[in-house]
């Protein structure tokens, strides 16, 4: 019997299954390339996300959602965003009834602009809880010291995925601000391509430092404005996200900005790369909801301009600094 299922088999959704796995509990691991899934049934290893790492043997792997959520209680979803509905819509049909579906995945929809937990929930009428916050899959599968947040409205449902998902290494807090946790992690990734182009564009500490901190500023404005509370963008999902995936050189999302800062076109980088930079994507929804809300969010609007409008990024960096005057803290809410 398959106690947790993972949907989804990138780094991320990999490394959680090991961790899953290795604290005793059966695992189903649901890969979307049946290639892939044969030969990661062979070696034991994914040898496209997650290369020269042994799974553990109660890890079960197939490309078939009547086996990965056979008689499973707990399904975690580590789809790309844009991909979740597609997936899930499939999925939805071997579901069992109690199941409880939590999200590992962080990005905005385009079109209809959900976080991932509206579109879970539109979709499968499951409750959804959301796994967020700084945590490079790289290091946590070294079992390096990382601290995340779980965040559900069931207060209980939050303190029994607290246990399962907590080991000595991968510490797990609790909150209750779902749209909040998942609009931090989300947003983050288009900070990072900002911060990312100035890094390439070799415009130094002062200038990144600047990015990340009024990027915070931005992300909390707009999630205020949709509900979320003030204090979770100053959190492990807000401010800890943000900072991880601004600076390390693990970050697809910074190292996309990197590459654009020093010159290389955004089809380009993204020719080259297997995984997915989340932020790419995203900026598109962020652009539209900063418009439908009404919230200034310049880097955002900068950042989507150099990806989807061919904007050169060094007139992006001029007209952020040239930009009118304005005071430290205000509020548009």
């Amino acid at each position: 019997m398959s106690y947790i299922s993972v949907i989804g088999a990138g780094s991320w959704g990999t490394v959680l299954s090991a961790l899953l796995a290795e604290k005793g509990y059966d695992v189903s691991l649901w890969v979307h390339e049946e290639d892939l899934a044969q030969e990661m049934k062979e070696t034991r290893i994914n040898s496209i996300y997650l290369p020269g790492v042994q799974l553990p043997d109660n890890i079960k792997i197939t490309s078939r959602f009547e086996e990965a959520l056979y008689r499973t209680r707990y399904v975690l979803c580590v789809v790309p965003t844009q991909h979740v509905r597609e997936v899930f819509q499939e999925a939805t049909g071997h579901l069992e009834d109690d199941a409880i579906i939590i999200s590992a995945s962080k990005g905005i929809e385009k079109g209809t602009l959900l976080t991932v937990s509206g579109i879970l929930s539109e979709i499968t009428h499951h409750q959804v809880a959301v796994l967020s916050g700084p945590s490079f899959a790289r290091e946590v599968i070294k079992k390096l010291p990382t601290a995340v947040t779980l965040a559900v409205k069931d207060r209980f449902l939050g303190l029994l995925l607290q246990e399962i998902f907590n080991t000595d290494y991968f510490r797990v807090y609790t909150h209750h601000d779902v749209l909040g946790v998942e609009l931090g992690g989300a947003l983050k990734n288009v900070i990072a391509i900002a911060s990312g182009i100035s890094d390439g564009l070799g415009l130094g500490l002062n200038a990144r430092a600047a990015l990340i901190t009024r990027g915070l500023a931005e992300i909390t404005r707009l999630g205020v404005k949709m509900g979320a509370e003030e204090r979770t963008f100053s959190g492990l999902s807000g401010m800890g996200d943000l900072v991880l995936t601004c600076t390390g050189a693990l970050s697809r999302n910074y190292t996309v900005g990197v590459k654009l800062g020093q010159g290389m076109s955004l089809q380009e980088i993204l020719s080259g790369m297997r995984a997915v930079a989340e932020g790419v994507e995203t900026s598109v929804s962020a652009h539209e909801l900063s418009k439908r809300y009404n919230v200034e969010m310049p880097i955002v609007e900068q950042v989507y301009s150099v990806l989807h409008e061919g904007k050169p990024p060094q007139e992006a960096v001029r007209d952020l600094m040239s930009r009118t005057l304005k005071e430290e803290f205000y509020f548009s809410w």
